[in-house]
């Protein structure tokens, strides 16, 4: 198995005509944090200055975004998940999101006006169990599939929200269809963190909701004393977190966007793919997806995130496991006074890259085309903490997926 890190500079995002990041917009995602703000369980998540390895590295500063503290939930789903479900509610109540709270969504009249209402989803574990325990709070109901191989400790904490949940023998992409299937046949409402044709709204939501973590990011680097960032590195399965943070920071930073390096697993990077076809349409990857970064293990593109990331991203990264197992690894055992992150898989791997492209001299040229120096300030998030626990002693701990020998 080609262990290697592949990566591609983006030659499409020079082209004139853009698609529109207006849904991802300051304004707008405010709108969407207002929401957030009002379940009694949001806290902004923390900003750890990782300054020791910053110096280690060679560069500026690197920040990273914590998702481990998100709801009490260990992830950062929960944010599109839960935006998505109460802007269909409020679709359904023929009223605008920004004039209902969580605690109006919640009470006996407005249950008694909506009806019973069944949610829908494919998952591999964190964004089921944002749905499951939105629609817990809500007072609905959630039915959450999840694809082969999935760990048994995510279902379980699916099935505590109270949803119906299961894990099929089906990759991630069937999971989707069969759920998309069920719903139709059911009459269920499908919150699905990918685009396809006719489904556009609610995936448009959830990245929406994502977008939370971004302003949040943005506006603590700003009171740190970082205008902006250098340089944004952010994970990818489908790419609707990262066409999300992508679009954030596009129209945020109107006239000087910092590059964005999207990251993938080597065992499903459509977008990598995508982006080496470089004809502006996107890729399908199929198989089994097999990688411990189970959160990235989507094969087929959100189109929506992938008109946003073909726009307007700087390079794409192609990862093996080891690249996220040492990201865990690094994170979790800081040098100095850093603050210890504690990252699963799929949160670890933009860490990961980032150290190989400061140490790696293979990826020299990576690192010279991203401009990558002593006065970068870079930008990462961690998506997940230990949502798979034993997992994450077995590669912390016990070493699995080393790096290979240099």
């Amino acid at each position: 198995m080609d262990r290697k890190i592949k990566w591609v500079k983006n030659q499409m995002m020079d082209k004139t005509e853009k698609s529109s990041i207006d849904f991802l917009s300051c304004q707008e995602i405010r709108k969407v944090r207002e929401f957030h703000k009002s379940f009694p369980e949001y806290r902004q998540t923390p900003l750890r200055s990782l300054t020791e390895l910053a110096g280690y590295l060679g560069v500026g500063g690197i920040y990273l975004k914590d998702e481990s503290y998100r709801f009490g939930l260990k992830a950062f789903k929960v944010l599109g998940g839960s935006y998505a479900m109460g802007k269909y509610l409020a679709q359904r109540l023929g009223l605008d999101i920004s004039k209902l709270a969580y605690r109006q969504l919640t009470t006996a009249a407005v249950r008694q006006q909506l009806g019973e209402i069944t949610f829908t989803t494919a998952t591999d574990g964190n964004h089921g169990r944002g749905v499951a325990w939105t629609a817990n709070r809500l007072k609905q109901k959630a039915v959450v599939y999840m694809p082969k191989g999935s760990s048994l400790t995510r279902l379980e904490n699916i099935r505590a929200e109270g949803a119906e949940a299961s894990i099929t023998d089906l990759n991630y992409d069937d999971a989707v269809r069969l759920a998309t299937e069920n719903a139709r046949k059911y009459g269920w409402v499908v919150v699905q963190d990918t685009a396809w044709e006719g489904y556009e709204e609610i995936p448009a939501w959830i990245m929406q909701g994502y977008g939370t973590m971004a302003l949040e990011a943005l506006e603590q680097l700003q009171a740190a004393g970082v205008d902006k960032p250098t340089h944004v590195f952010v994970q990818a399965g489908v790419g609707s977190l990262a066409g999300a943070v992508q679009g954030f920071f596009a129209s945020a930073c109107q006239g000087d966007v910092p590059p964005t390096v999207v990251v993938e697993s080597d065992q499903a990077d459509c977008l990598y793919q995508s982006a080496v076809a470089n004809d502006g349409r996107p890729r399908i990857v199929t198989g089994d997806l097999a990688t411990i970064m189970a959160g990235l293990a989507c094969g087929e593109p959100n189109t929506i995130g992938w008109n946003v990331l073909r726009d307007y991203s700087y390079l794409f990264a192609s990862c093996p496991d080891w690249v996220a197992a040492k990201g865990m690894r690094l994170l979790g055992n800081p040098l100095g006074n850093d603050a210890r992150v504690i990252s699963g898989e799929s949160g670890a791997v933009p860490a990961g890259l980032l150290a190989e492209l400061m140490t790696n001299p293979e990826l020299a040229a990576a690192k010279e085309k991203l401009g990558l120096n002593e006065k970068s300030k870079i930008l990462l998030f961690s998506t997940e903490g230990d949502t798979d626990p034993v997992k994450y002693r077995d590669i912390v701990w016990n070493g699995e997926y080393p790096a290979p020998a240099k």
